[in-house]
């Protein structure tokens, strides 16, 4: 009863505390929503199919589920004779994709979709798709295509496959997307069998279809109906679901990391400024258990109404969230809000989580607090730094010195998380060590104003000087906002100078031929230039030594070095991983479900110029018939031929634009981070300014009855303030440099150019500046309120 009753008396000085919970659990459940929102939905093409059969999955190198590895044609023939004797099924289906698209006056019609538009007939009836008109197709140069096309049957369309450009006959049209050829032109085109669909009869369930399929099926492969059967997904869906599931982890773990650090700091300030009463507390023999009791009551109690309103508002910002998502491409199209219990639950609980641990060390400070301090008018007890928190800090310094070291060295796909990490680890380092500085810089900054003759400087000086601890407080969110404002712009602006420039060296003296408005180059982008580089991606099935079935990227090769029959060239860390060493003879499973015995030839140094796992042009392509090429890089000095779909650049010019795809993306996802960083620490400086300067009403009124003007104290509050503000901005600052340092020093030895450290100056002026004018007008706004009070 006494903790709700401080609360309810006090609350305004539990506002502040109160916000940070409120927007921190805010952003967590908005995240959160969006991510259960984002699971994928079966496919609209699928939804007919009463259950899909898969085949076994493979892994990649991390141990995650990959790729399905493909039946063969007779391994698929031996199910569908199994999966057409099953009671209740009508139809087993075959359903294949590959890529195709409509070119239209010579260019390419714009379709995302594009890469897995191809289809074998069979598949309209899984949707099920019906034709509008004409007939089904029979022969390989004849096809089905969606109505809304405007494309009539009879009439013949330029559709762009793996080969390259063809004229094709519209023998019908369907009322649903997709190009529809005859069953044996796709098994050509897409040979390996990854999808076999039931349609089940009248009168029939899905669940009992699946269950008798499990029985035909055995250890063949799995089973799987209702909403797993959105484990069949579009590439170009996964890869915007990836995309966004990045931003929404990037962005809970930053809205995590940033409540736990605003509210311990805004708690460990609010505490401190109670040190008085919580001393009144022990003269009437309170002990400290029962302190450090109430303080964390408190917290629990502001974080649960915190957390309700948070929740609230959560759900209210998960559409503008989506929104934004779907604007920078990187969420589903058909994304739709989904509010569930769990994402909410989750989200309240850290909020009351994150102020208990908050309030932990300021329930220990306060429990220290002795009778005696209820005579005290100072605020002696947070005049130095407690031996516990400088050890603390010191020891999170040398961990986040560490961590930006081991920054450089990490691996391209982890540098930037560790980059974060290790700014996290500094900001909180800072925040330990801030009352060590604040005192210092007070006096040398204040110092050069000793012979002016004003007392204002002077109580700046001695109000730092004596309340070090709660200025650091203060300080702790301008470190936390400057810290990500340059941390996030920096790494922006080193990889958008790293990255091509240790492209452009790489390809110097090359004209790379590149995909315009398709997915991939197909053959006859490759015909067309007989000379250069042109590698063909495919995705191979292997074994490991411990028996398991892993799935690689591999490559296909026509440069001489490389193209040797029947044989295949490994990196060195694939063949150590693999269990392979030259002259072995390796059986390697390929997309059309066969498996073929490879000699290894040689195992090279790593180069990701050559690939991993090389062979020869000729053996991927008769394996992997739906396989679009990488880009085509052709010498400076051979005439590289354009087909429709593709553009020449050379190669800076290439490597700046190759970049500026992934840095628009970059860009926006960055800012995004930061105004989520800037923004909450913002509110927080706002909070702790204010409450500080609502904790300082006796102290305001005997500098006024001293003979202070309202305009005197308001410029001492001010002054304060921008000095904290800066020594937060300075700390900021300095946290972020050695991680910035250590991601340039890793992309110079990646990139081999000479990257050092850039900084978005603008950025930086604006989080200062933000901060700055926050805390001035929060702090100004609450002084003079208290002043007018006070003439009243």
């Amino acid at each position: 009863m006494l903790v709700i009753a401080n609360v309810r008396e006090r609350w305004t000085g539990f506002l502040a505390s109160f916000v940070a919970v409120l927007v921190g659990v805010a952003l967590i459940s908005t995240t959160l929503v969006i991510h259960d929102s984002a699971k994928p939905t079966v496919q609209p093409r699928l939804e007919g199919a009463a259950a899909l059969v898969l085949p076994p999955q493979a892994t990649d190198r991390n141990g995650s589920p990959k790729d399905r590895v493909p039946w063969d044609k007779a391994e698929a023939d031996a199910l569908l004779t199994k999966l057409r004797a099953v009671p209740g099924v009508d139809a087993a289906v075959v359903d294949r994709t590959f890529y195709a698209q409509l070119f239209r006056d010579g260019r390419p019609v714009t379709d995302e979709g594009a890469a897995d538009a191809g289809h074998g007939f069979s598949s309209t009836g899984l949707a099920p798709y019906h034709l509008v008109s004409g007939r089904a197709p029979s022969g390989t140069d004849e096809v089905v295509v969606d109505r809304s096309l405007g494309v009539a049957a009879g009439q013949r369309v330029t559709l762009n496959l793996t080969p390259g450009r063809s004229e094709f006959e519209v023998v019908g049209t369907v009322d649903g997307p997709g190009y529809f050829f005859s069953d044996e032109s796709a098994a050509q085109r897409d040979p390996g069998v990854r999808v076999i669909a039931l349609v089940g009869g009248a009168g029939t369930t899905s669940g009992a279809i699946a269950a008798a399929a499990r029985t035909a099926v055995g250890d063949q492969g799995s089973v799987v109906s209702g909403d797993a059967r959105s484990t069949i997904q579009p590439q170009y869906v996964d890869h915007k679901r990836f995309l966004g599931t990045q931003l929404i982890a990037a962005m809970a773990t930053l809205g995590l990391f940033t409540t736990t650090f605003v509210v311990a700091s805004v708690l460990v300030l609010a505490t401190g400024l109670r040190r008085r009463e919580i001393g009144l507390l022990r003269t009437i023999g309170a002990s400290p258990r029962q302190v450090r009791r109430m303080v964390l009551g408190e917290a629990a109690t502001v974080g649960a109404l915190g957390s309700v309103a948070g929740c609230l508002a959560g759900v209210a910002a998960a559409p503008l969230l989506r929104d934004i998502l779907l604007r920078l491409d990187v969420a589903p199209p058909d994304l739709a809000v989904r509010v569930a219990a769990w994402p909410l639950l989750t989200a309240a609980a850290i909020g009351v989580g994150v102020s208990v641990i908050g309030a932990w060390a300021a329930s220990r400070s306060a429990a220290r607090v002795a009778p005696l301090e209820a005579l005290l008018e100072s605020r002696s007890g947070s005049r130095s730094t407690s031996r516990p928190r400088l050890i603390s800090g010191l020891v999170v310094l040398g961990l986040g010195s560490v961590c930006a070291v081991m920054t450089a060295t990490a691996a391209a796909d982890s540098r930037v998380t560790m980059a974060i990490a290790a700014t996290m680890v500094l900001i909180v380092a800072a925040a330990l060590l801030a009352p060590v500085l604040v005192g210092p810089v007070g006096r040398a900054v204040t110092s050069p104003f000793d012979r002016v003759g004003s007392a204002g400087p002077m109580l700046i000086r001695a109000e730092l000087t004596a309340s070090a601890r709660r200025a650091a407080s203060m300080a702790a969110p301008v470190i936390a906002a400057v810290g990500f404002a340059v941390l996030l712009s920096g790494m922006v602006e080193t990889m958008r100078v790293a990255y091509p420039a240790g492209d452009a060296l790489k390809l110097a003296g090359q004209v790379i031929i590149t995909n315009d408005g398709t997915p991939g180059n197909t053959d006859e982008v490759v015909g067309a230039n007989p000379v250069g580089k042109a590698s063909l991606p495919t995705r191979a099935f292997v074994h490991r030594a411990d028996g398991s079935t892993v799935v690689i990227d591999a490559l296909g090769s026509r440069e001489p070095t490389w193209d040797r029959p029947g044989q295949a060239v490994l990196g060195e860390s694939i063949a150590a991983w693999l269990g392979v060493k030259a002259g072995d003879r390796y059986p390697v499973r390929f997309a059309d479900g066969a498996t073929v015995q490879l000699g290894i030839a040689e195992v090279l140094p790593d180069d990701p110029a050559r690939g991993d796992f090389v062979m020869p042009r000729g053996l991927v392509r008769g394996h992997d018939p739906a396989a679009l090429n990488d880009d085509v890089f052709v010498p400076e000095q051979a005439k590289p031929v354009t087909v429709p779909g593709t553009a020449v650049h050379d190669a800076v010019q290439y490597a700046l634009d190759d970049y500026d795809t992934d840095a628009r993306l970059t860009d926006n996802l960055a800012a995004m981070l930061i105004v989520i960083a800037v923004g909450y620490s913002g509110i927080a400086v706002a909070n702790s300014m204010a409450m500080a300067a609502h904790g300082r009403r006796r102290d305001f009124a005997v500098m006024k009855s001293a003979g202070g003007t309202t305009r005197q104290l308001l410029a001492f509050a001010v002054g304060e303030t921008s000095l904290v503000v800066g020594v937060g901005a300075v700390l900021g600052v300095l946290v972020t440099l050695p991680p910035l340092a250590g991601m340039a020093s890793g992309l110079s030895q990646v990139t081999e150019a000479d990257v050092g450290l850039n900084l978005n100056v603008p950025m930086l002026a604006a989080a200062i500046l933000g901060s700055l004018v926050l805390a001035i007008a929060a702090s100004a706004a609450v002084t003079w309120k208290t002043l007018r009070r006070a003439e009243i």
